[in-house]
């Protein structure tokens, strides 16, 4: 089993990290830093927890000012990179929110993002004055670091991955727009990715901006278009006939359904839980002229409590002559995952063409056989 991601965070690591200090601040106690650090509860903390345990601890033993404590930080910090190193914004999130520690705080993330990433340390500041950080994020959208161009953007993501909501910006996003309309052609995929996430975050509470958005920047530019597609994935999951169109996927007509024949199969139709089963699919579109499809399979997945979830997986997206037949096979792995975990019960599987049911199958999952007696 792989090892789980908070156990880079362990004494190794922090023995290192305070040598780091102890080189360029003699006063640290690199010993009194672990023994802190990994008190209990340690082992059962998990990564965002030790993450912020360490700057916790490290605000107790670096200088007590912030300004020396930034001093020391910022002499280690050119051999302190990557993923465990989000300890350092994090320091400036715990220590540096203060109103007379401002410039300081913005020039410590503004730093330190380029080394692993501001991106959830700057939203406390957003949340305590959205506007000051809105101008400070366009100043940012300028920078000739493509890690700190990001910054602007994955900082103001009103729905950001483990890092806090931002309530406002759901509620109106439009003083985020700013931001991505500076980044919309930026040269780097890093920075657009983001781009394209946060107005995917956008589209989830706000779809006729985003759809606005879309059709005002597509054409323009060929990495602003990767934007608009990768930042439209959602709307086009649910099949918005608005994005549909934008993106040219052919449309039902009267008296003429796109798909005229249909067929899933399940086999096998019952399985166990970390089992796999496979999914033979075939479908035939209109006669007629060439039409883009985009083809999926959605299954209503049972959940803790009884209810049902769909999750979409895509099959193909691509244009094909009037009247083609398409057929594959696709095998479904039901094996816990990180962000899933299966239920016993009866699942519906649907295949899905442009957003439209057009067949459904039936499979049966049983509980997971752990070696013992049925």
């Amino acid at each position: 089993m792989a090892e789980p991601l908070k156990a880079m965070y362990n004494e190794g690591f922090l023995r290192g990290l305070g040598a780091k200090i102890h080189a360029v601040y003699s006063a640290f106690d690199t010993e009194g830093f672990i023994t802190e650090a990994m008190k209990e509860p340690w082992e059962e903390l998990e990564l965002k927890a030790r993450m912020r345990r360490i700057s916790e601890t490290m605000g107790s033993y670096l200088p007590p000012r912030y300004e020396d404590a930034l001093r020391v930080l910022y002499a280690i910090d050119k051999d302190c990179a990557g993923f465990p190193y989000l300890i350092f914004p994090d320091f400036v999130e715990v220590f540096g929110g203060k109103e007379e520690h401002w410039e300081l705080s913005m020039a410590a993330l503004e730093r330190f993002t380029s080394k692993s990433s501001a991106e959830f340390a700057v939203r406390p500041f957003m949340l305590r004055d959205p506007q000051r950080m809105i101008a400070q994020m366009l100043r940012w959208s300028q920078s000739p670091d493509e890690h700190v161009r990001r910054l602007a953007s994955e900082g103001s993501r009103p729905r950001l991955p483990w890092g806090q909501a931002l309530p406002m910006f759901k509620r109106d996003p439009a003083p985020v727009l700013p931001v991505l309309e500076q980044l919309k052609a930026d040269p780097s995929l890093y920075v657009r990715k983001s781009v394209a996430n946060n107005l995917n975050d956008i589209a989830k509470d706000h779809p006729d901006i985003v759809i606005a958005t879309a059709r005002r920047w597509k054409g323009n530019n060929a990495d602003t278009d990767w934007i608009v597609r990768h930042g439209c994935r959602s709307l086009i999951r649910k099949a918005d006939p608005q994005i549909m169109e934008l993106f040219g996927y052919a449309p039902e007509e009267t008296g003429a359904p796109l798909v005229t024949a249909a067929a899933l199969n399940v086999e096998p139709d019952v399985v166990r839980i970390g089992d796999s089963c496979e999914l033979q699919y075939a479908l035939t579109v209109r006669e007629g002229e060439p039409v883009r499809i985009r083809t999926e399979y959605g299954i209503d997945f049972v959940k803790a409590g009884g209810k049902t979830s769909r999750k979409l997986f895509l099959l193909s997206d691509k244009t094909v002559p009037g009247g083609t037949s398409l057929s594959g096979v696709r095998t479904h792995r039901w094996g816990d995952l990180t962000t899933r975990r299966h239920y016993p019960g009866v699942h519906a599987i649907t295949l899905l063409v442009n957003g439209r049911e057009t067949a459904q199958a039936e499979l049966l999952l049983e509980p997971q056989y752990t070696g013992g007696e049925e």
